[in-house]
């Protein structure tokens, strides 16, 4: 059974006064209540291996303050093989992820041996053509995550096959651990990739290198994944790689709400239009946020030499 296991981090120093807040409790009707979900709350090292019910443990009333969330494929058995229920749990998380006002990023990652070694394939084996198309097979498993406004981050350790380098391609950032094995093996079943594969790998390193890749089946490393622009760092362990992506996620969610979220809107338009457009829409954008609270809060603190305290409007 497809799952995916969220956790949130420990409260920083400077937050220390909110944590003294009342709990609310999760109930059966929480908005993180899946069959395959845990939602644990926040503990030192923040560590991705809590086997406590969902339902005894406390969730933390709404803070004044963004947080990041990490959200983990947990399918160690199959390797964290995608599949449509996997999907529909992973989609649902992060539209309720993106729509509540405290959390500021959101890193997704699997296990130390596989990110997601690709697609179930024992649920795509015996479909036919006309049962593939009226269903639109796998438009759901690309359908959710582009539209997310909150930025992802994709912490890839172990294999990120197929389907799983895909799912890390649609992230905002990767981050790789050396050992991470990415690659597009589609045409060694006798199919090509159908979740961007062919789309976001080409942008990604440039037409010759992505048809070569697809065309042969061949992987690349986090190391050739850095150097092809693929990935944004590669770390030595998978610790170290889950770290950075927390930490970085952190920061992104120290900064404006809506600065940020203007930001990854107008990198992604940069991916769709020509470029006398994209500087257009860049410019209508940055005269746009003269409009927010947070560009007056912003401004006022750099001149008053003061960190900002962001209202997130």
């Amino acid at each position: 059974m497809a799952s995916i296991r969220m956790i949130r981090p420990l409260l920083g120093p400077a937050k220390a006064s909110l944590a003294l807040r009342p709990y609310r409790h999760y109930s059966s009707a929480s908005t993180f209540s899946y069959e395959n979900i845990l939602v644990t709350a926040p503990k030192p090292g923040v560590g991705l291996s809590m086997e406590t019910p969902t339902a005894a443990l406390p969730d933390l009333v709404r803070q004044l303050t963004c947080q990041c969330l990490p959200v983990t494929l947990n399918r160690p058995k199959a390797l964290n093989a995608l599949s449509t229920a996997l999907f529909r749990e992973l989609n649902d998380a992060l539209r309720q992820l993106d729509d509540d006002k405290s959390t500021g990023a959101i890193v997704l990652t699997g296990s130390e041996k596989a990110f997601a070694a690709g697609a179930d394939i024992k649920e795509m084996k015996d479909l036919t053509f006309s049962e593939a198309f009226n269903m639109n097979f796998i438009t759901s498993w690309s359908s959710t995550i582009p539209g997310v406004r909150t930025p992802l981050i994709a912490a890839v350790n172990g294999h990120a096959l197929g389907g799983g380098c895909e799912l890390a391609l649609m992230a905002d950032i990767i981050y790789c651990s050396s050992t991470a094995t990415f690659g597009q093996p589609e045409i060694k079943l006798g199919i090509i990739p159908g979740a961007g594969g062919s789309q976001r790998l080409t942008r990604a390193i440039g037409k010759g290198k992505a048809m070569e890749l697809i065309l042969t089946g061949k992987n690349f490393s986090g190391v050739q994944a850095v150097q092809w622009g693929v990935a944004a760092q590669v770390f030595d362990t998978s610790e170290a790689c889950l770290q950075g992506a927390i930490d970085t996620a952190s920061r992104i969610a120290g900064m404006s709400a809506v600065a940020v979220k203007a930001a990854k809107e107008v990198v992604n338009k940069s991916q769709d239009l020509p470029l006398r457009d994209g500087l257009e829409y860049e410019r209508k954008v940055f005269h746009g946020l003269f409009g927010s609270k947070d560009q007056k809060i912003g401004m006022a603190a750099f001149t008053e030499k003061k960190m900002p305290e962001w209202s997130h409007e």
